[in-house]
């Protein structure tokens, strides 16, 4: 075992890898979003998910204003360590349309079918 260290992910051009989230005890994938080193780093010190938002170019901590919050279980890298995937306790939904996942739209043979409706 060594000591995890964030500068040997790859990252983007803008700095950014993608992070999935997925329920630690039912392995439902929940939603996709962006860390850049200092989100990674914050997450694995605080065990509270962050993100980096590019649209308003600041950090989120998932839940921090809606309750809806990700408290980390653990974290892995993907084989290229260009991708992670956040294990986590959700509570309430993750995704900012009410619904528990935010993968809730099937498209099989051409046709798309709602799977979740908004819990809220």
């Amino acid at each position: 075992m060594s000591a995890f260290d964030p500068a040997t992910l790859t990252f983007n051009d803008q700095g950014l890898i993608p992070a999935i989230a997925q329920d630690a005890d039912s392995h439902e994938v929940l939603m996709m979003a962006w860390m850049n080193a200092e989100a990674v780093a914050r997450t694995l010190d605080t065990g509270r998910v962050t993100y980096w938002s590019r649209s308003r170019q600041s950090f989120w901590i998932k839940g921090e204003t809606s309750g809806h919050v990700q408290s980390l279980v653990s974290m892995r890298v993907d084989c290229d360590r260009d991708c992670l995937l956040v294990l986590v306790h959700q509570v309430g939904p993750a995704c900012h349309t009410g619904r528990r996942s935010c993968f809730y739209t099937d498209v099989t043979d051409g046709d798309e079918v709602e799977l979740l409706a908004p819990m809220e």
